[in-house]
């Protein structure tokens, strides 16, 4: 591997212009001023958290009890992360806590159980669930992110309706849809979802969606009479508002590190254009032939679900993986594609010189490939020469210069 040549990398950072709230919790409480719900006095309420890493999670959750116990109820916040978190109502809490939603940071307790009560399913076809907790309270409300999803693509997909189903059904409901493969995501989750709404008592919904930044760019509060067509409403400008790599066909990329804080998937399928699920097309776009991911990120929490996804890995990243906690959540979803070990290397330049033997050639002095640090944040990259027209050309990208030095001595790429 040290006789292998590499290419010429220059940093880049693309400063586009991005629309986002300066304020969130203003912004928070005016929403909730205005929706039109009120609690009554002493009212319990269950707040419903999920798993995602949201932009200012703890400013709107610390916002919303403030909210409630200003109207005299009663808040307590549920997990509602369907099978994350292992599947344990302790590993739940602890997804929680890493976002910072504790009851000394938020105002309430947090109540982890992942027992269900079953509702009526109608004509569905499967059960419908609801977590107990929330289910004995007086009023449910949740909160999450409205975004394309990584395994389907549907009117509703990563949002209000799949928190109600998937998060608040638990690992009982993700089973019941999972089993049934993307139709059972696609088209039974939200009329799982909306014949849950016909019998729980969610009350109200916050919804948020995030820029290309990963920043707070949109919140609405929804009363429940709602939730549907927003959700649906709130998809088409989070679609629109996807980040994206500057360039479509690369030969190499390299993500520093993958995890569930940052997608559900580790890497965002929409980003990479791969789903890895058998039976399913694989995306148009981008294209890309080799993907090394070298780390997992601390917020992952040892959940490597989406591993399958990259090509090589390191073994600093296999040293990480939580083992049962990934293969719960695997197994739960069905898609076993997804978290293949792929080829693990030592090094990044021994990362590096597999990917030049998997394209066939002995030098990557004219590779396309780009260095990202997650899925999330692309707004700060490296290129190689092989790009330098494509990119230069976007209006967007301002190259901050050449990387004087990529890999140091031990065979590392040096910071991002």
């Amino acid at each position: 591997m040290t006789d292998l040549r590499l290419p010429r990398f220059l940093k880049a950072r693309r400063s586009s212009a991005q629309p986002c709230l300066r304020r969130v919790d203003i912004e928070t409480r005016a929403q909730l001023d205005a929706c039109g719900v009120r609690f009554a006095p002493d009212a319990k309420v269950a707040i419903a958290v999920g798993s995602r890493g949201i932009a200012n999670l703890r400013v709107i959750v610390d916002q919303l009890v403030r909210w409630l116990r200003d109207q005299g109820a009663k808040p307590f916040i549920v997990p509602a992360m369907g099978s994350h978190g292992g599947a344990t109502a302790a590993g739940q809490a602890t997804v929680l806590e890493s976002y910072g939603v504790t009851e000394p940071n938020v105002g309430a307790p947090i109540v982890a159980s992942m027992e269900v009560v079953e509702l009526a399913a109608g004509e569905i076809g499967v059960p419908v669930y609801f977590d107990k907790a929330a289910w004995e309270a007086d009023a449910t409300v949740i909160v999450n992110r409205v975004k394309p999803h990584t395994s389907f693509h549907g009117p509703h997909e990563s949002g209000l309706l799949k928190m109600i189903a998937i998060g608040l059904g638990k690992h009982e409901q993700a089973k019941a849809l999972h089993r049934l493969g993307v139709p059972g995501l696609r088209d039974l989750m939200p009329r799982v979802a909306e014949q849950s709404l016909r019998h729980n008592n969610v009350r109200l919904a916050i919804a948020v969606v995030e820029n290309s930044l990963d920043q707070t760019m949109t919140l609405r509060a929804v009363p429940a009479a709602d939730i549907s067509r927003v959700d649906r409403d709130l998809l088409c400008l989070a679609r629109a508002s996807l980040p994206s790599l500057p360039c479509q066909e690369l030969d190499v990329l390299v993500v520093d590190e993958i995890g569930k804080d940052i997608s559900g998937l580790g890497m965002d399928t929409n980003v990479i254009g791969r789903l890895r699920i058998t039976g399913e097309p694989e995306p148009e776009s981008p294209r890309i032939r080799i993907i090394y991911a070298r780390d997992l990120s601390p917020g992952a929490r040892g959940n490597a679900v989406g591993v399958g996804l990259a090509d090589i890995i390191t073994r600093r990243l296999v040293d990480k993986i939580d083992f049962p906690v990934t293969y719960e959540n695997l197994l739960t979803t069905g898609f076993l594609e997804r978290g293949k070990i792929p080829l693990v290397a030592g090094t990044d330049a021994d990362a590096l010189g597999y990917a030049a033997r998997a394209l066939g050639v002995t030098s990557l002095e004219h590779v396309r490939m780009i260095r990202i640090k997650n899925t999330l944040r692309l707004d700060q990259f490296w290129f190689t020469d092989a790009l330098g027209a494509e990119v230069t050309a976007l209006p967007d990208v301002e190259v901050m210069g050449r990387v004087d030095q990529a890999l140091d001595e031990a065979g590392g790429f040096t910071a991002l």
